[in-house]
């Protein structure tokens, strides 16, 4: 029965109100994200940014970010320092004022800061909150200024300790164990978003050790975002040595873009405000976009290259093969959405379209040779397109008559809701047959594939259309690819990558992500795609049995039932088998270990970093041999399960 509660039984005192940072303290996620180690490197990332924004400003060339031995983490830098003297409203310092007060800070105005990335003024006081202690040292008008903190609240009044000869603040910050799990700081993804920092501001040099690791990393470049684009085409051939760079102002609007074509098939472009990652586009992207467009066809049409008779270049064509950095810097950026993921401000188009058209039109005129190869590239991918869509059309019409039928070898489940199903793409046809048999068949389907899958890193768009497992699998997913994606069409809201737990098995699986990569982002981005977790060993004890999926849970399961018989007469012949492939197992043993809903374990697949991921899958799957090796040099000792 439920009890009838009265409205005059709320009343004003059930509203609770909380007290300055507390209600950080109370929903840590509403501010930095999650608890887990991205709200930890969250933290950091907002005292590094703070300090970046007095680079924008022109005030700072250097930053410095130790992690201690301790997991202190210290960053430095010598911008002007944060003020001290007394706030008109809050009546405390200033500094004790952005430390303790949400939503206080120098963006806000457009005074002390152009351009900035922090808007909210509310990274200083949310690292402070989520802080077991914190202390900030400023050096400024020639005395050092300190004061410190308690998990959001002053500890020690400021005082002067001393004097100085340079400007600058120092923060120091121990994060919390009351509000994360574990302060686990991973220095490759702290590296990464430095690296970016500093070449989205060329001239600041950002210096990083991790004391913890002995490890150390300055990073500083003078080419800035033209450094940015050579960096991530270097494992790719180019096309033109040198990448077509500008920067210049418009009004308000700082445009800088750096562009440079290489003989893959794939586009890659980041698009940053105020070095914030929009990685959903906005404003600034589509004038980038439209400017190359515009760009490319007026020099071809200039050059005679391409015919009156001739239809333009579409954005596809010259958008194939294109690694390019746009980067706008501005007074108030509108962002859409808490994740300033898209850049709204409408007049950054026309900023971004002028400043970007002129500079590769110059580009092209003075460098006739390096135009020649672009043009050709777009031509070739023009092309290569037509002949994709007439493989596409011929897949449709095909398909059309067949019935609108799904692959032939796809065994499909009986529920049609989306939401409820999941599809299984097995390595080989033995596998896939013991995984049909094993199924459940409501809501489970299963696609076996027949070795490995084209590599859609090194192939053009006709290629891969043409190529039998990969057609199956875009037919069976029902979302189409690329320009012509619909998540509305998508017939499973879990495709599950089930391969084998050797090289081969480990291959397919890259291979596999790479496509999703490369032509469904969207599904690894909506959490869509997930990997299966096959056991490595079956260990038995007469009737006992158990499946483990690591070498050292084989060794742990197997000293228990040691210990367990210890002291018998005759102790009982403990059994261990190597599952080196789906196959060995049969369809019970596989829905048991690996498909049944209640027993298994996937990783679900997620790109936190697409730069870095875009990195990981040119070096892995790309031409280029030398950074492939370099890669596997440097983590082949952090690889798990290596079976060779």
């Amino acid at each position: 029965m439920v009890e009838t509660v009265k409205a005059s039984d709320y009343t004003a005192r059930d509203i609770q109100v909380l007290q300055g940072l507390e209600g950080v303290r109370r929903r840590p996620g509403m501010y930095v994200g999650s608890t887990d180690q991205k709200g930890l490197h969250h933290l950091v990332y907002e005292i590094v940014d703070n300090a970046v924004d007095e680079a924008m400003a022109g005030a700072c060339t250097h930053v410095e970010i130790v992690i201690g031995k301790d997991n202190v983490v210290t960053v430095t830098d010598n911008g002007r320092g944060i003020p001290v003297d007394t706030h008109p409203q809050t009546g405390l310092s200033a500094l004790e004022t952005v430390m303790t007060t949400l939503h206080a800070g120098g963006k806000f105005g457009g005074k002390s800061y152009q351009v900035s990335g922090g808007l909210h003024g509310v990274g200083g006081s949310v690292v402070n909150a989520l802080s077991s202690w914190e202390r900030a040292r400023v050096h400024r008008d020639g005395q050092v200024y300190q004061m410190e903190f308690r998990r959001g609240k002053k500890a020690t009044e400021l005082q002067v300790v001393g004097e100085t000869d340079h400007t600058g603040t120092v923060i120091s910050f121990l994060p919390d164990s009351e509000i994360f799990a574990a302060l686990d700081y991973d220095f490759e993804t702290l590296a990464e978003r430095f690296r970016e920092l500093a070449y989205l501001n060329k001239g600041l040099a950002i210096y990083f050790r991790d004391e913890r690791e002995d490890k150390e990393l300055t990073f500083y470049f003078e080419g800035g975002i033209a450094s940015f684009v050579r960096h991530l085409n270097r494992a790719r051939g180019t096309l033109h040595a040198r990448p077509i760079y500008v920067l210049k102002q418009v009004n308000d609007t700082l445009v800088e873009m750096a562009l440079q074509y290489n003989d893959g098939f794939s586009e890659v472009v980041f698009a940053f405000a105020n070095c914030i990652n929009t990685v959903d586009g906005g404003s600034h992207l589509t004038g980038f976009r439209a400017a190359l467009t515009r760009g490319l066809n007026d020099y071809a049409r200039r050059a005679g290259l391409l015919k009156d008779s001739e239809a333009n270049l579409s954005g596809e064509d010259v958008r194939e093969g294109l690694t390019a950095v746009v980067s706008v810097k501005i007074k108030e950026p509108q962002f859409e959405g808490q994740t300033k993921g898209k850049l709204g401000n409408p007049e950054v188009k026309a900023h971004v379209e002028a400043v970007v058209a002129e500079a590769i039109v110059q580009y092209l005129e003075e460098n006739p040779t390096d135009a020649r190869r672009i043009i050709d590239k777009c031509f070739t991918a023009a092309k290569a397109r037509e002949a994709a869509r007439k493989a596409r059309d011929l897949v449709i019409r095909k398909s059309a008559l067949e019935g609108g039928s799904l692959p032939g070898k796809l065994a499909d489940c009986s529920e049609k809701d989306p939401a409820r199903s999941e599809l299984y793409l097995v390595e080989g046809d033995s596998a896939g047959g013991s995984a049909k048999q094993g199924r459940d068949r409501a809501f489970q389907a299963i696609l076996p594939l027949r070795g490995k899958i084209l590599n859609v890193e090194k192939a053009s768009p006709e290629k891969m259309l043409s190529h039998e497992e990969i057609r199956n699998i875009i037919t069976a997913v029902g979302t189409g690819i690329r320009e012509n994606f619909d998540a509305a069409r998508l017939r499973y809201h879990r495709i599950i990558i089930m391969t084998d737990a050797d090289v081969d098995g480990s291959h397919i699986r890259t291979l596999l992500l790479t496509f999703f990569f490369r032509e469904m982002r969207q599904l690894i981005e909506g959490g869509y795609v997930y990997i299966a977790q096959p056991p490595l060993y079956r260990v038995a004890q007469g009737k006992d049995e158990y499946y483990v999926y690591s070498e050292a849970e084989r060794d742990a399961t197997v000293k228990q039932l040691a210990d367990k018989d210890k002291g018998k007469k005759a102790p009982r012949k403990v059994e261990i088998q190597r599952y080196k492939g789906l196959g060995e197992m049969n369809p019970e043993q596989l829905w048991h270990t690996t498909m049944d809903p209640q027993e298994r374990t996937l990783l679900r697949v997620e790109v936190n970093d697409a730069i870095a991921a875009d990195q990981i899958f040119i070096t892995l799957m790309g031409d280029e041999v030398e950074p492939r090796k370099a890669f596997i040099e440097r983590y082949a000792t952090s690889v798990r399960n290596l079976d060779i």
